[in-house]
Formats: structure tokens, C-alpha cells, sequence
């Protein structure tokens, strides 16, 4: 049996990507969810996230008592458990095109990620103003994004980025809840795309469960005051 160690659904854009990866496809998980209190060395997160992950970092699969940490690993993993689900694209040449935009995810858009950190349930587009107004670095992400989504999406024909769904489109999937809850500026084509992601059923139950937590935590939102 799969067990998926995560974070706080609303915050953890790590975590949702595996766990989004697994509800799709319908593989059968357990899911166990590590409150964050705090990111401190003797927090009760980093020590119960230290008893399965030498990294102290969310999200970790088991499988069997052998653990998989790191989301890119992770994904690997499982697509290599389940080639019958079909988690990469099938062509040699876009499923390199969907690891190469996978792993610049996992190391690239820095400036998005700083500026705005994922939260689901609330509404910054009054910061996400700011942002946009202040920070070139975030546009210039924003435009990488969009520039990537729309050359694949007409390469593919759509409706996700490889046509069904794959890895690459649960990588991306806390961009597109970034970009609706900071309402960061983009073209109807790409707020569609957003969209069908968020509509997708496993990105829907990983929403619904964000929006369920009610789990406000101050070191994750300096940019607010409690709900």
C-alpha cells in the first residue's frame, strides 16, 4: 500500500503535486497529513518529518517501507510502478519536453514562488497588484509560463499540455493556483487552460480539502492578518 506523507493542503505546493498525480490516475494511496506549526529544527512537523525523510521535508512516498522523498523522484516512481496509467506522454520526444519543463519547474520561477507563495483559499488580488506593479522578476516568470503553456497546448491540441493528462500538468497545477489568487494578469487563453486544471477531478479534491482545512498559519502569510 502507498502512503503520501504531506503538508497543509492550502500551503503546500510540493506536496499537492504528487497527491494530485495519484488522484487523477486513480492509484490507491494513504494519505498522512503533517500539520506545519512551524519550520524550526524542534518543531512537531520537522521532527515527525525527520523520522521518515532525512530532509525534513514534505512530501514522501512509502511504498513497502521504502521511501521515495523529493516530488520529481517521487512522480518518476510512480510512473515507472504504473506504466499502465500512462503519467508521461507516450512519444519519446514530448515526453522529454515534459520532463525538461517538469525539472525547470522543480528548479526555475523563483521570483513567482518568493512573491507569491500558494494559498487556495484566499483572495491577494490586491497584492498580487503590488507584485505585478514592483517585481519585473515575477512578470518575466509569468511570461516564460505563459510563452511555454500556449506553444504546447497548440503543439498538442489541447485541453491539458500533452493533450490528457500527465505529470506535466500536476507540476503546474500550484501555478494555476497562484495565478487566481494573486489575479495575476494573463490572456483568456491561459486563464482557460488554469481553469481546466483546477476543474480536473484529483486538482478539484485537493481544492476542496484546502478550502475544508481552516488552518490559518501566520508564518506562511506575512502579507495578511488572520481571516
Amino acid at each position: 500500500m502507498l502512503k503520501l506523507y504531506i503538508g497543509n493542503k492550502n500551503y503546500s505546493s510540493w506536496s499537492m503535486r504528487p497527491w494530485v498525480v495519484l488522484k487523477q490516475a486513480g492509484i490507491p494511496f494513504e494519505e498522512i497529513k503533517l500539520r506545519f506549526d512551524s519550520f524550526d529544527p524542534t518543531s512537531t512537523f520537522k521532527q515527525k518529518i525527520a523520522s521518515v525523510n532525512p530532509v525534513g521535508k514534505v512530501p514522501v512516498l512509502e511504498h513497502d517501507g521504502f521511501m521515495v522523498w523529493d516530488t520529481l523522484a517521487i512522480t518518476e516512481y510512480l510512473a515507472e510502478q504504473f506504466p499502465e496509467k500512462h503519467l508521461w506522454p507516450a512519444d519519446v520526444k514530448a515526453r522529454a519536453r515534459a520532463r525538461s519543463i517538469c525539472a525547470e519547474m522543480h528548479s526555475g520561477f523563483g521570483a513567482l514562488r518568493a512573491a507569491c507563495p500558494m494559498n487556495i483559499e484566499a483572495d491577494l488580488a490586491t497584492t498580487g497588484q503590488l507584485i505585478w506593479r514592483d517585481k519585473p522578476a515575477v512578470r518575466a516568470d509569468v511570461a516564460r509560463l505563459t510563452t511555454m503553456w500556449r506553444e504546447l497546448l497548440a503543439e498538442h491540441g489541447g485541453p491539458l499540455l500533452f493533450g490528457g493528462f500527465t505529470i506535466a500538468d500536476a507540476f503546474f497545477a500550484p501555478v494555476c493556483m497562484r495565478l487566481r489568487t494573486y489575479g495575476l494578469p494573463v490572456d483568456a487563453d491561459i486563464a482557460a487552460y488554469a481553469s481546466r486544471v483546477a476543474a480536473l477531478p484529483g486538482v478539484k479534491a485537493w481544492i476542496d480539502d484546502a478550502l475544508a482545512e481552516n488552518d490559518f498559519r501566520d508564518f506562511e502569510e506575512p502579507y495578511r492578518l488572520k481571516p
